[in-house]
């Protein structure tokens, strides 16, 4: 059995993300989201997924302002550190629960020196961290790059196979749908509407069920006992 859940990260980035993200959830196949909580639409996103109890929420750290620069110096191990839970308990305070998981906004969390930091923050809070536990991750749902963009790899039969190409057992496959607006200050672009509609596409459905892939979410790696607290 496969058994996979589907990110939309970038959740606060812009109100058409924000839009995107939701609308890839209820109408389409996302089952989670990652949320960056210090953008102008982060409190906004918070807002819309508090009382949405099936899609689950993890925190998408940035270590950079709106515009590209370093918060902090990523050679400063206990500086990174100290910022990861600054952004948890801020998750936590727009969320009004903790996060499901733990992953960072254009992958900084690779970066040598920030990476312990981030897996001693995941385990002192329990929190699944991408690339470092369950489930495994698919980064391959993306449509640029070498500075192209590259709407094959986003569509209907690029995701589909992804999906055929699944392991066994848990996976994660991180997505961006969204609107463009005037908001959005992001290099990705055309390419979230593509992913939007493919995530949408009832095609994705059907070809999932017969592959034997179960859409779940963060959630479901929780022990029974677990699911629904908070």
């Amino acid at each position: 059995m496969r058994y996979v859940i589907v990110t939309g990260d970038d959740l606060g980035l812009s109100p058409g993300v924000n839009r995107g993200i939701l609308e890839a959830y209820e109408r389409g196949v996302v089952t989670s989201a990652s949320l960056l909580v210090d953008r102008a639409a982060s409190a906004a996103a918070a807002g819309a997924v508090r009382h949405t109890a099936g899609l689950s929420v993890g925190l998408h750290v940035d270590l950079a302002d709106a515009a590209g620069r370093p918060l902090i110096d990523l050679a400063d191990t206990p500086a990174c550190r100290v910022e990861v839970e600054r952004q948890v308990a801020r998750f936590a305070q727009l969320v009004g629960r903790p996060p499901t998981h733990l992953d960072s906004h254009r992958n900084i969390h690779r970066h040598p020196r920030a990476l312990p930091a981030f897996r001693d923050v995941a385990g002192r809070h329990g929190l699944p961290l991408r690339e470092h536990s369950l489930p495994g991750y698919v980064s391959s749902f993306y449509g640029q790059w070498d500075g192209l963009t590259h709407l094959e790899q986003i569509g209907v039969d690029g995701l589909i196979r992804i999906l055929t190409a699944l392991p066994a057992g848990w996976s994660e496959v991180g997505c961006h749908p969204g609107y463009v607006d005037g908001d959005l200050r992001s290099s990705y672009r055309c390419e979230r509407r593509t992913e939007l509609e493919t995530l949408q596409d009832p095609r994705i459905t059907q070809a999932a069920a017969a592959l034997g892939i179960t859409f779940v979410s963060f959630a479901d790696l929780l022990p029974s006992s677990e699911r629904g607290a908070g």
